[in-house]
């Protein structure tokens, strides 16, 4: 029989951050211990994290659903987790904590070259909205500490001062030394969006997430027929649960890429069904986190590495925060790693 606690944890950030969303200064998450009643020295952690606005199951209840969740823990592990589906970052947290369970070994979820300190995830450099000359200090920062590929936040500011700031770092790097990815979060609208995107295609951009809100699958479908620049989906796949609907959006749309959120999209498994039915229909693919704190992160991390996918991947470092958990995280570089020393 297994039993359950829950504990809240308000992450601050060292510098308030811009999103889509507005400016976020905090952020919730919930940290979810799970072990069997017949070892209950052994805890498995899993972290339920929220992004107001922008998680499927976030309302004024979240917190009195996630504690009967909690309460009843024996029931949803039984039923393998499928009683969670409308809850992806809960069933993320529980799934997290039942692997880290198994292992029976702290901040240990998919044991790999990773864990065991002999390899790193390369990542990308996330420049953060905001006034251009801001935007510019963190490019500058990130190409020193060794980046080659950054991804900037679009649409907050005005249109031409993006275009001019992207011109401006062109000036200074070609495609070859700086893979540049964007994120509009749906700022365009489908009006001009293709006129928009021909616009940024100029700069050799790799891809752009998200142009237009989510869910006008016809209009995104006509962008990803017509652009010049690959678009990668991102909050398009945020509550999209079953199978059969996974497939049919990827079928209905065809992008170039999509974007995975575990914490988002439901865990892990859900996760890797995207996976494959993105790879049976040729689109590729990456992992991204969303603002975990770094329980969350390290368990996406060590699933990332296991994924085994070349690409630069969307990974956060854990340094936005004030006060973060302890980790075994670190960054190197471009290269996020794991001191297997640090447990």
């Amino acid at each position: 029989m297994y039993q359950a606690s829950v504990e809240k944890l308000t992450l601050n950030f060292k510098r308030a951050a811009g999103t889509s969303r507005g400016i976020l200064k905090t952020k919730d998450s919930w940290i979810i211990s799970v072990w069997d009643s017949n070892k209950p020295s052994a805890i498995g952690k899993g972290e339920a994290s929220i992004i107001a606005n922008l998680s499927p199951e976030w309302d004024e209840n979240y917190e009195d659903h996630i504690n009967s969740i909690v309460k009843n823990i024996d029931d949803h592990i039984v039923n393998n987790l499928e009683s969670l589906i409308a809850f992806p970052s809960i069933r993320f947290a529980i799934e997290s904590a039942l692997i880290n369970l198994k292992q029976e070994e702290e901040q240990l979820y998919f044991p790999s070259k990773f864990t065991e300190g002999t390899a790193g995830i390369k990542i990308n450099g996330l420049i953060w909205m905001g006034e251009k000359d801001f935007m510019l200090e963190q490019i500058k920062d990130k190409l020193k500490q060794g980046f080659d590929c950054l991804k900037l936040k679009i649409g907050a500011i005005d249109f031409e001062a993006e275009i001019e700031l992207l011109k401006y770092i062109r000036s200074q790097f070609s495609a070859q030394e700086v893979e540049l990815r964007v994120d509009a979060n749906g700022a365009f609208a489908p009006s001009d969006a293709l006129q928009k995107l021909e616009r940024l295609s100029k700069f050799q951009l790799h891809s752009i997430e998200q142009p237009i809100k989510a869910g006008q699958v016809q209009e995104m479908y006509s962008l990803c027929r017509q652009t010049p620049l690959p678009i990668a989906l991102d909050e398009e796949l945020i509550g999209i649960h079953s199978l059969a609907k996974k497939n049919q959006l990827i079928k209905d749309i065809q992008p170039q890429y999509i974007i995975l959120k575990p914490s988002l999209v439901g865990g892990f498994q859900s996760s890797d069904e995207w996976i494959d039915i993105a790879e049976q229909h040729h689109v590729a693919w990456w992992i991204t986190s969303a603002l975990e704190s770094n329980i969350g992160l390290n368990a996406i991390a060590q699933y990332t590495y296991k994924k085994n996918n070349p690409m630069p991947q969307g990974l956060g470092t854990g340094l936005l925060f004030t006060n973060n958990l302890e980790t075994t995280l670190f960054i190197d570089g471009d290269l996020l790693q794991f001191n297997c020393h640090k447990k």
